[in-house]
């Protein structure tokens, strides 16, 4: 079952040409970037199975990334890094990050869907949509491109660091990755601010 275009649609009734939709991965993540991903669906071109991309297995989300980076009318992948994590605070990184990917779109959109219920820190017209990755077909889109991004991402870096294990947890706080990090200590990679709570 697809999620449906209603939040669009009912925005550019409301006179927005052109809607975007915004989700991030890696929020809660003890190490690497926090990505996020702006898109515009093509009504044209509709893309099937998309979904909120925690509900999809890796192989799907794998296709689906293909799929929709081909059919979208736009799209945009940004991240803020470690280092801008701990300066900003995770929350003000990954709006730092919305806005880089929407800055990527072309055409601009007029109005920003953002997943949750957080839009402080957007830079432009934005409504809050609450599980909008699985009520809304951009933001589930935009959840695709984020998740299977940062996955690629720790994929690298567990061949970079393969003492961590990041290929099967993906930096999140499992009872592996917390093993690892007390054997090894943490890596460039890590966040500090993240670590504190380590017993």
């Amino acid at each position: 079952m697809s999620v449906n275009l209603h939040y669009e649609d009912k925005a550019r009734s409301a006179g927005f040409s052109s809607v975007c939709g915004v989700d991030e991965a890696g929020r809660g993540p003890l190490c690497g970037p926090v990505c996020v991903a702006a898109c515009i669906l093509d009504p044209e071109a509709p893309v099937y199975g998309i979904n909120d991309s925690k509900k999809l297995t890796e192989k799907k989300r794998d296709a689906l990334f293909d799929v929709i980076t081909e059919r979208a009318l736009t799209y945009g992948i940004a991240s803020a890094s470690v280092d801008e994590i701990e300066e900003f605070n995770i929350l003000n990184a990954t709006f730092l990050a919305m806005n880089r990917a929407v800055a990527k779109l072309d055409p601009a959109p007029e109005l920003a869907l953002i997943d949750g219920n957080r839009n402080t820190g957007i830079a432009m017209p934005s409504r809050c949509i609450v599980k909008g990755d699985s009520r809304c077909a951009d933001i589930a889109a935009a959840s695709i491109l984020a998740k299977v991004s940062r996955d690629r991402y720790m994929l690298n870096l567990a061949e970079k660091y393969p003492q961590y294990h990041f290929e099967q947890h993906k930096g999140y706080g499992t009872k592996l990755h917390y093993e690892a990090l007390r054997e090894y200590g943490p890596s460039p990679e890590h966040r500090p601010s993240f670590l504190r709570k380590m017993h």
